[in-house]
């Protein structure tokens, strides 16, 4: 007696088809322009490659079946890196700070050096340099108390504490830098504004009075 084969292969080659035109999409191809999602791009077209294999094959389930987990897999990791969370939550809280050195320079003179490196199109340096400005402008008008190792997010809420009408400039600006120094993104004319929106509002900050 002959026996068909199981129905499970059908529904196998049918997954992997329908996963390989999935991951022909430009969607999955988008990702960016950093070193690591060039190679999440390259792993997926690969991934692609090894699916559309599977589709005119017959073999007994196991590869494919292990090639399908590991596709999704790779869709996760490559949601999580374009959500940002993977690029910032394997850095620790003292790597996340404002400031990089215990001795930072005054409010003037990262705020000179901002303007020189938009000037030139650096815009990730102006943007890393106006932010500390900010900052800095805000220590030196007692918004904030001089603190090492304050994170972006952690200046949002101190300063909004001591200046309520400081905290929706800060916020944009606070994701800007955060997205530029620690999540690999571009510094760009638009995200530098905001950060200047932010470094003007410091200057004529007041506290609130209890």
């Amino acid at each position: 007696m002959i026996f068909a084969e199981p129905p499970v292969d059908v529904l196998r080659d049918q997954a992997a088809r329908e996963a390989a035109e999935e991951l022909s999409k430009s969607a999955y191809r988008q990702s960016g322009g950093s070193l690591i999602e060039r190679a999440l791009g390259k792993l997926v077209d690969w991934i692609s490659d090894l699916l559309g294999g599977v589709t005119g094959s017959s073999p007994n389930g196991h590869a494919g079946l292990a090639m399908l987990a590991a596709l999704i897999a790779l869709i996760i990791v490559v949601v999580l890196w374009r959500a940002g969370v993977l690029r910032t939550s394997k850095r620790g809280k003292q790597q996340q700070s404002v400031f990089d050195t215990s001795r930072p320079r005054t409010a003037a003179e990262y705020r000179a050096q901002a303007e020189k490196e938009a000037a030139t199109g650096d815009f990730t340096l102006a943007v890393r340099s106006r932010f500390r400005a900010c900052v800095a402008e805000l220590v030196e008008r007692t918004v904030l108390d001089d603190r090492a190792g304050r994170t972006a997010y952690e200046v949002v809420a101190d300063a909004g504490r001591a200046a309520p009408t400081l905290r929706d400039v800060l916020q944009p600006a606070a994701l800007a830098f955060t997205e530029v120094v620690y999540g690999n993104r571009p510094g760009n004319p638009t995200r530098y504004a905001v950060v200047v929106a932010a470094d003007d509002a410091a200057r004529v900050a007041r506290i609130k009075v209890a």
